[in-house]
């Protein structure tokens, strides 16, 4: 694992921004893997400033997000394709067809989920997948439990995380309580995994994550046993 520690999150945001430009720079046609949250706004904006600048082409890019809210549209501001739109996609030449997000109006969940391997399985998988860090060590949606999910799965999200996102809503309330989340399996077989965590509130969780057992209970754990992971932090995360 490489780790790069940043001197605060404005920094942060432009390693992890330079890792992924590096990458469609590199493979201009790479299937990038999303994620959505405060966490990775930063590397959104500098990679839109970098787009701008006339240094990235999207025009060939595919990515498939980490999640969705079941429940909510596209259209709904707290829905993550439209976060994505809003933080990224509008903002650059990539082809919205070659981007995916779990279908969270799906009421079958089975099929819902089925549908979203495929999607995986017919790219030919991550070529670089972005992580953030809950604070219960969740990656995606993927909650502490007895197993690791394997595959695209629904997921009854746990309190501290509808706590964590109530911030992005009127109320805890209006938090959908449910989510359709890439696995833990096809989070792993990405050929590569940068993560990005800062605050000194994801300070212990850095160190059960990445120093601690290997355990379901702590799910990022699990990225100790991928052969190329970036983390990328700040002081007060790191150390």
């Amino acid at each position: 694992m490489k780790i790069y520690c940043a001197k605060d999150y404005e920094q942060a945001s432009r390693i992890t921004a330079n890792i992924l430009a590096a990458q469609i720079i590199l493979k201009p046609d790479c299937v990038l893997g999303l994620a959505t949250g405060s966490t990775p706004i930063g590397a959104y904006e500098n990679l839109i400033k970098r787009y701008e600048a006339g240094d990235l082409d999207f025009s060939s890019v595919h990515s498939i997000n980490l999640d969705e809210y079941r429940g909510l549209t596209p259209s709904n501001s707290q829905s993550y394709r439209y976060f994505m739109n809003t933080h990224l996609f509008d903002h650059v030449n990539i082809d919205k067809k070659n981007t995916f997000v779990p279908d969270g109006l799906e009421e079958d969940k089975e099929k819902a989920c089925q549908d979203y391997d495929e999607i995986i399985r017919s790219h030919g998988g991550i070529d670089l997948q972005l992580l953030g860090l809950g604070h219960n060590g969740h990656i995606g949606f993927n909650e502490p439990g007895d197993s690791f999910a394997k595959t695209t799965h629904c997921v009854t999200l746990a309190e501290s995380t509808v706590a964590a996102n109530a911030r992005f809503f009127a109320s805890a309330s209006e938090v959908p309580k449910e989510a359709y989340t890439m696995g833990i399996q096809s989070i792993m077989q990405a050929k590569k995994i940068l993560v990005m965590v800062c605050g000194k509130d994801k300070k212990k969780i850095v160190q059960k994550a990445f120093y601690g057992s290997i355990t379901p209970q702590v799910p990022a754990s699990v990225l100790q046993l991928h052969p190329d992971v970036i983390l990328v932090g700040d002081e007060a995360a790191l150390m």
